[in-house]
């Protein structure tokens, strides 16, 4: 792994960033591919995409200054310009993008949600990997055969063997994205491919920040992400009841 990949003149390529665009790119094509398929507009499906990517990062950035809040107080320059961001920011003004979008232009928000959940675990799978190049997000110490030895420069500390939590994750969300797009031919209410997404997402963060061993901060015994996925999972199973008792069919999709 490497925190610089390579370097023309003065221009750097940074893994992580790359990580960061390619994944942005792919749940793009991907997204705007499903958005046809099931009768939508992908020009707005793009519109969407670049808002959330915008305010997706300004909600990561502001939950990560409230996690480290006691560090921004005492130098606000230094925690804004850290690179922290905590993801589940940028998912929550993520999904309230999609939504004030939808609301605007008159919208069925659930169908384009559900259209892009898919790409936003796509996005979280590149985003990992660019984690782990990083060398942030990390786990505990291990004397195991997974372990990694990140290089000098990293975010992680050096010469120790750590759990690449980050290939974990990249891994979970890979295969959550393959099965949302597999479930999706087959849902039966609309919302449900979003709803399952958030209750897969909630189950894996809070088992994977088990074994992580960065500072993310913690509210009681559970870290920060952990509180937010118990809120989530219960959310999620609320929405699926709700749903199989009173939501729209997703046959209302136009499916080619």
């Amino acid at each position: 792994m490497a925190v610089d990949l390579f370097t023309i003149g003065k221009f750097t390529i940074h893994g992580y960033g790359l990580m960061i665009g390619l994944g942005f790119l792919m749940a793009v094509l991907v997204g705007g591919y499903r958005a046809k398929r099931y009768g939508l507009s992908d020009e707005h499906l793009t519109n969407i995409s670049l808002s959330v990517l915008l305010f997706g990062f300004l909600g990561g950035k502001l939950m990560f200054v409230i996690v480290e809040f006691s560090s921004f107080l005492k130098n606000p320059l230094a925690v804004l310009g850290a690179e922290g961001f905590v993801v589940y920011g940028g998912i929550i003004t993520g999904i309230l993008t999609i939504y004030v979008y939808c609301k605007l232009k008159k919208l069925t928000f659930l169908s384009y949600f559900d259209v892009l959940a898919p790409s936003v675990a796509i996005n979280q799978a590149f985003g990992r990997i660019g984690c782990f190049l990083a060398g942030c997000c990390y786990g505990s110490e291990t004397d195991c055969a997974i372990g990694v030895v990140f290089p000098q420069g990293s975010l992680a500390p050096e010469g120790v063997k750590l759990i690449p939590t980050q290939l974990f994750s990249s891994g979970g969300d890979l295969l959550l994205a393959i099965g949302l797009i597999i479930y999706a031919r087959k849902a039966n209410y609309r919302g449900n491919v979003s709803a399952f997404y958030l209750l897969f997402y909630s189950i894996g963060r809070f088992v994977i920040e088990i074994f992580r061993n960065d500072d993310r901060g913690a509210i009681g015994a559970l870290s920060t992400s952990q509180f937010v996925s118990v809120f989530m999972f219960v959310f999620a199973i609320g929405f699926l009841i709700y749903n199989k008792k009173k939501g729209f069919a997703a046959e209302q999709y136009t499916k080619k």
